[in-house]
């Protein structure tokens, strides 16, 4: 039986689902491209097999003979052979797939999930596991663009110096409640029943199928105006959404707000502590990386990732109270106004 390939065996370990912490202002293709780079050196990096060898007969004259003689010597030699050559036979691995979970645009940083190899078949299973994901939004109160980035181009100067913590906790609260009917309504079960109240009690209610996004919980962390800053747990969202979150409650408070800031903190069971920094996008950090999560992705695979039970790693800090479910705007996308 013919051994395995240094290569091989490299390429085997690598295969499976990490983080990494994408910066602020590179695409996410970049991202992947650069890691499949510097996979595919890593694995051509390793030791080649031997070339094989061939045997060749030569036919020669003893010496003094004439070329008229009729007795010849045969020699044997063994000789590599050509075929085998790294400039013949090229590298070992002509490509590396590696594969992006839910992606971060651009502006936006955090948790970015990969997968190399066979890692790629378990992304779907946590695509459709509709899992949450935790953010880090940064706000600034005065300003309105038609991006509602703070790159945008200004459509909007307001003033700011009456609002207070205690009005955007206010503001903060009436989100948390605007859409706990619309989530019951997601998650496919009885809002009257048992089941429901459960889920509701810890924090478990989740969209069962594709759903608009929805907010299951947000807090302010941080207020000094004009800046502030909001923790967010959401499920089916996009980055721009999430900057119209902070849009929307700056018109809440009689005022207009711009996001500096989405930083992605949590990616269902992929944490921000365990997620690559640019420094360690190499083979042997990826490796250890893909070791670290191999047991979450096989529960993964083996569709141990429902919308109404999460494992532990996704669930929320215990020093916290389970987030209750919310969301901002309604189903049509359309804001609420707090009366």
């Amino acid at each position: 039986m013919p051994s395995v390939k240094p290569a091989v065996r490299l390429f085997r370990k690598l295969e499976g689902l990490f983080a990494v912490y994408k910066p602020p202002g590179v695409h996410w293709k970049t991202v992947r491209d650069t890691i499949e780079t510097n996979i595919l050196k890593a694995v051509d990096a390793t030791p080649r097999p031997a070339p094989r060898r061939l045997v060749q007969f030569q036919a020669a004259l003893p010496s003094g003979q004439t070329t008229e003689s009729t007795d010849l010597t045969v020699s044997v030699s063994a000789l590599p052979a050509l075929s085998d050559h790294p400039l013949v036979t090229g590298p070992q691995f002509q490509k590396v797939r590696v594969g992006v979970g839910h992606c971060l645009d651009a502006f936006s940083s955090g948790v970015l999930v990969l997968g190399v190899g066979q890692g790629n078949t378990v992304l779907p299973n946590l695509y459709h596991a509709h899992v949450t994901r935790d953010y880090t939004l940064e706000g600034e109160f005065g300003t309105a663009t038609d991006d509602f980035s703070h790159n945008g181009r200004i459509i909007e100067r307001t003033t700011y110096d009456h609002i207070t913590r205690d009005k955007l906790d206010r503001v903060l609260a009436m989100i948390q409640g605007t859409n706990q009917k619309a989530l019951i309504m997601y998650s496919k079960v009885d809002p009257q029943s048992q089941e429901a109240y459960e889920l509701a009690v810890r924090g478990r209610l989740r969209p069962q199928d594709k759903s608009p996004p929805v907010l299951i919980g947000i807090r302010c962390a941080s207020f000094k105006p004009p800046h502030f800053t909001l923790e967010v747990q959401c499920v089916n969202e996009t980055q721009r959404y999430l900057r119209r979150v902070l849009h929307e409650v700056g018109l809440e408070l009689r005022s207009s707000a711009v996001c500096a800031a989405v930083r992605r903190t949590r990616d269902g069971p992929f944490r921000l502590e365990h997620a690559l920094t640019r420094q360690h996008w190499n083979a042997a950090d990826i490796m250890q990386a893909v070791a670290h999560y191999r047991p979450t992705t096989r529960k993964i695979k083996n569709s141990g990732f429902d919308s109404q039970s999460r494992m532990s790693t996704e669930s929320q800090s215990p020093s916290r109270e389970p987030a209750q479910p919310i969301s901002f705007l309604t189903a049509g996308g359309e804001r609420q106004r707090a009366e």
